[in-house]
């Protein structure tokens, strides 16, 4: 555990240096979605519309709208329906979601339930555009999605997977076992993790969650794992 801590600490610095050395890096979407997103919940009128393109421009950023990708055939409005889901407030509690809440049974229902809500959207909108769809839809999307809106978990994409898998610290897969293995390494590391945590800021003095910590460091450890490989 004391290596991966130190491997850790090293790829959450890493990716943020790389990020905040260039202000048009494509990788800053992720803050301009959380941001706007995190506004939005306090104000009476948002504008769905703004949020869908904010979320649109951070999947595209993020490899979500790649020549395969059935969301590459729907224009932006397409996510109207999930970002007036993910500003109820039932899941006010999962904006910017502290790794020790995660054992409340309250807490897993909302996001199982959120999560299964855009599974089910996301479903439907891939059959309108494909006649046959033999697998099922991506976790990658969904957890990128919930990344990006409330910060309450990881984006389980490839590089990420690699990550914890390399470390032995959760399953690939997402679900309750993976997400309790990485709250328990955020809680075994939690003082040192809050002390890099706290220099993590967006523009102004919104600091970054801690499941975006889990998510940047074991992606920067997942791609390190694989340019080496070669």
């Amino acid at each position: 555990m004391g290596d991966t801590i130190d491997l850790m600490i090293k790829a959450i610095t890493t990716f943020y240096d790389d990020l905040k050395a260039d202000r048009n890096d494509r990788y800053r979407s992720w803050e301009h979605c959380y941001k706007s997103f995190h506004v939005a919940r306090n104000i009476r009128n948002a504008d769905y519309d703004y949020l869908s393109l904010q979320l649109a421009f951070y999947l595209a950023s993020w490899g979500m709208y790649r020549g395969s990708s059935f969301l590459l055939q729907k224009d932006y409005k397409i996510h109207i329906p999930v970002v007036k889901e993910l500003l109820k407030d039932e899941y006010d509690c999962l904006l910017g979601l502290e790794c020790k809440e995660y054992r409340k049974e309250d807490i897993q229902k909302r996001l199982n339930k959120l999560y299964s809500y855009m599974e089910n959207y996301y479903d439907g909108v891939r059959n309108s555009v494909r006649s046959e769809t033999k697998n099922k839809l991506s976790m990658t999307l969904i957890t990128k999605i919930l990344m990006g809106s409330l910060g309450c978990v990881p984006a389980y994409d490839r590089y990420f997977i690699k990550g914890v898998k390399d470390q032995n610290v959760t399953t690939g897969y997402y679900g309750k076992s993976s997400l309790a293995g990485l709250v328990d390494f955020y809680e075994k590391n939690n003082e040192r993790l809050e002390q890099v945590r706290n220099n993590l800021k967006i523009e102004d003095d919104l600091i970054y969650p801690q499941m975006k910590l889990l998510d940047m460091g074991f992606w920067q450890i997942g791609l390190e794992k694989e340019k080496m490989r070669g």
